[in-house]
């Protein structure tokens, strides 16, 4: 039997252990058994990256410009802060993911991924906000046109904005706090090609019960709160549109529902499955496939799908080349 001393002496023993084996650095696993494909999945992601950038900035810069007095309304605002978003996003995982693929396992130091987890909270948070109240304005469009003006002020509009970056930096904040609590005292292998946090979880060698709830909770007013919104909003757009008697008017208003609603599908969908359930045995294979959807290959196609489904974008384009 042990007596009192004895387990004081034996919990002591284990706290100096855990200080003396605190993870100062983690190694990204990355893709691993790439072979032959390395280099042209390393040129594919840059590719991807640069045309993130180019593209986004592109639109930022067009509707900044104001080339056309359409520019100024609030859904070209709107879409200027998500493009700003999408390159804010592909950044913070795009250098440290080429460094990966090109070089193999690839250390990075514990505040440098405690860091880029912050910001990359941060910036998927804001996007699902800036996407769900770019939903609320297409509703006003649509189903209260005369008072659209009138209730899409400027004072709304920039209230809209503060909110979306407002939760997005606080809500991962909050997260960021509860996870800086965890201990990390070995393994520091991260099957993943950024520190995301499914991965970075399986690591903590501490009790995160109340971290993976806080994260849920976070996952569930971010995702699913906020994609019933879209969802009832859309509803009600539909609606109105069904009952317009004007051929014209039905199909300029599904041309501009039909790319955000495209967006918000694959943006969204990709989100709960990864970020809902963040616990033991997730799969991490799934979990690297959504990520390169989420933080490259959706940044990718947002702007070409705005392009493509707006004439108001590709007319301003058009008279800034000319």
């Amino acid at each position: 039997m042990y007596n009192i001393y004895d387990i004081i002496f034996f919990h002591s023993q284990e706290v100096l252990r855990r200080n003396q084996t605190k993870v100062v650095d983690f190694i990204l696993l990355g893709f691993q058994n790439l072979g032959l494909f390395r280099i042209p999945f390393f040129i594919l992601i840059v590719f991807l990256y640069t045309a993130i950038v180019t593209a986004n900035l592109s639109i930022v810069l067009l509707i900044l410009s104001r080339s056309s007095s359409k520019m100024n309304s609030p859904m070209y605002i709107f879409l200027s802060h998500l493009s700003l978003t999408d390159i804010l996003i592909s950044t913070t995982v795009a250098p440290k993911t080429l460094q990966v693929i090109l070089l193999g396992n690839t250390s990075m130091p514990a505040l440098g991924c405690f860091t880029q987890l912050y910001f990359f909270g941060a910036f998927t948070i804001l996007e699902c906000c800036l996407l769900t109240v770019m939903s609320y304005d297409r509703y006003l469009a649509i189903c209260r046109p005369l008072r659209y003006t009138s209730v899409m002020n400027i004072k709304l509009l920039n209230g809209l904005l503060t909110y979306s970056w407002m939760v997005g930096f606080l809500q991962s904040l909050i997260s960021h706090t509860f996870i800086l609590q965890l201990d990390f005292c070995g393994p520091n292998v991260i099957d993943h090609f950024f520190c995301d946090i499914a991965p970075l979880l399986e690591l903590s060698c501490s009790d995160r019960t109340w971290v993976e709830i806080e994260v849920s909770l976070v996952a569930l007013f971010v995702g699913l709160f906020q994609m019933l919104f879209i969802i009832i909003t859309y509803i009600l757009i539909f609606y109105s549109i069904f009952n317009m008697s004007s051929k014209a008017g039905k199909e300029k208003a599904l041309s501009t529902c039909s790319s955000h609603l495209a967006v918000v599908c694959t943006y969204y969908g990709t989100l709960i499955i990864l970020y809902l359930s963040p616990a033991r045995g997730y799969s991490f294979s799934l979990n690297k496939m959504l990520s390169l959807i989420n933080t490259m290959v959706t940044p990718f196609f947002n702007p070409i799908i705005y392009t493509m489904r707006n004439q108001e974008i590709r007319m301003a384009f058009k008279v800034l080349l000319c």
